[in-house]
């Protein structure tokens, strides 16, 4: 067996993967996707490549360096070993390749791996689509491993991503713009003008959009919503066609999604999304790739793949006692074990509350989260009672699927729109979560938590120390360490 280490750079979200411990580098960095900030903007320019990332991976490797390939990221690998690399566009999934101990397999490919291995799945359609600094945009493999390009029909990553731009949540803010999605309305002119925008050679020219586009008149809510629709419908008419089996594995930034990803529930029995979805988990689906095609062997990564930490005390957690201050109004700090893989808290680096307070959106985006007002928050509900309360027809352990809300006892957590990003618990994939959750049904009837990511603007906290820090700064009640509480 070759020893493998996969790391990847990209033009954000750079991160590394051995095989056992996945490390985002931004978690260590403090940087939001690694990138530093200019006048209060992300700056795509800065990379910071002198760090533990570099001295670990590049210079005390002992075995094989595997790479994505992305313009951005060819060019950052050639500035660290001074080695020139070939172009190659790759027509089946596991095309790569291979020079002076040096594996590099294309950017979406690595996204695909990455989904399909997790899947379980035997056979599966993929779809890797994401926005920004890949060659492909968009790629479909079908169950025979064949590579479609779908980047010129199918640019609708670009297309979200000149939209933040656009409405002023910057080149990473899509996220943003899709919590507008709720408080839109379609709009026939935006359509008219998405249209417009895909079908013609404007990328390509780097057409000036702002001039095709009147957001004064017509508003960001409405943008959002039509955008939104025009994504759904383009996904009918150009990834529908394309079937052939009953699996879909859905990878790149645009899966994050979660209303297309819950569309595709209407063509394909099952669909899977993985945790680390975007960039942040590309250097997973490089190791794989690598370690499939170097040592034969298919390789499945852990959600939980962050390191783990020992923090000392001598109060011990008790569940039923933290259940009953979320039901009294307090907000928890919840941090256990090793880090989720991934930009999702999955309930290892979580902020827990009441999802039945009306309040609590507009308390944990004014008080903690430091947000804009409109950004809806996710439930974490016990898998055995999701479909009592959400109208889809899968799990989503994931927190990858946006659904309908079918109860009015959860306000806090229902978006404007009557939907909610679910996130199904079981004992099995997380115990401490889902004793917590638990405990909270047991006193409340209801069986669910409001789970949104551990941080404050900064990103996902992934030391005591870091999670103490925000602890301290922001409206959080109690922290709870592991088996430690701490109360302000």
């Amino acid at each position: 067996m070759h020893n493998i280490k996969a790391v990847a750079l990209n033009l954000h979200d750079h991160n590394v993967y051995d095989g056992k411990l996945h490390k985002q580098m931004e978690r260590y960095t403090r940087f939001k996707h690694n990138l530093k900030r200019k006048d209060g903007k992300l700056d795509t320019n800065n990379y910071d490549l002198n760090n533990e990332f570099v001295n670990e991976y590049f210079k005390k490797t002992d075995g094989i360096l595997a790479f994505s390939y992305t313009i951005g990221g060819i060019r950052m690998i050639r500035e660290i070993l001074d080695k020139e690399f070939l172009d190659f566009k790759p027509k089946k999934l596991f095309d790569f390749v291979f020079k002076d101990d040096i594996y590099y397999c294309d950017h979406h490919q690595s996204h695909a791996v990455y989904a399909f291995f997790n899947s379980g799945f035997e056979k599966s359609d993929i779809l890797a689509i994401d926005g920004i600094g890949a060659k492909f945009r968009c790629i479909f493999v079908d169950k025979d491993e064949n590579i479609k390009d779908l980047s010129k029909e199918l640019p609708l990553g670009w297309l979200w991503n000149q939209m933040s731009k656009l409405t002023g949540f910057g080149s990473l803010g899509a996220s943003k713009l899709m919590g507008l999605v709720g408080y839109g309305a379609f709009n026939q002119y935006y359509y008219d003008v998405f249209e417009t925008i895909i079908s013609g050679d404007i990328r390509e020219k780097n057409y000036d959009i702002h001039k095709l586009i009147n957001i004064a008149k017509y508003g960001k809510e409405n943008l959002a919503y039509t955008l939104q629709q025009f994504t759904i419908d383009k996904i009918r008419e150009h990834i529908y066609p394309l079937k052939t089996c009953e699996n879909l594995c859905i990878a790149g930034g645009v899966a994050y999604n979660g209303y297309m990803n819950e569309e595709f529930l209407n063509q394909y029995e099952n669909v899977y999304i993985p945790p680390a979805v975007g960039d942040e988990g590309q250097a997973i689906g490089v190791y794989q790739h690598a370690n499939a095609n170097i040592n034969n062997d298919i390789h499945k990564s852990k959600t939980f793949g962050g390191q783990e930490y020992d923090f000392p005390g001598f109060i011990y957690a008790d569940y039923e006692k933290i259940a009953k201050e979320i039901a009294n109004g307090k907000i928890v700090g919840w941090f256990q074990d090793k880090s989720e893989s991934g930009n999702r808290a999955l309930g290892n680096r979580s902020i827990l509350a009441d999802p039945r307070r009306k309040d609590i959106k507009d308390v944990i985006n004014k008080t903690i989260k430091m947000r804009e007002d409109f950004r809806p928050f996710a439930p974490a509900v016990l898998e055995e009672h999701y479909q009592e309360y959400f109208d889809t027809r899968l799990t989503s352990p994931f927190m990858s699927r946006i659904c309908k809300v079918k109860s009015d006892k959860v306000p806090g957590i229902t978006h404007v729109d009557g939907t909610a990003r679910i996130q199904t618990v079981n004992r099995k994939f997380n115990q401490k979560f889902y004793d917590i959750i638990k405990a909270f049904y047991k006193e409340t009837g209801i069986p669910m938590l409001l789970n949104t990511s551990f941080n404050c603007q900064e990103p996902i906290v992934e030391t005591p120390a870091q999670a103490l820090d925000t602890f301290k700064k922001t409206a959080i009640d109690i922290l709870v360490i592991n088996d430690k509480v701490i109360y302000k």
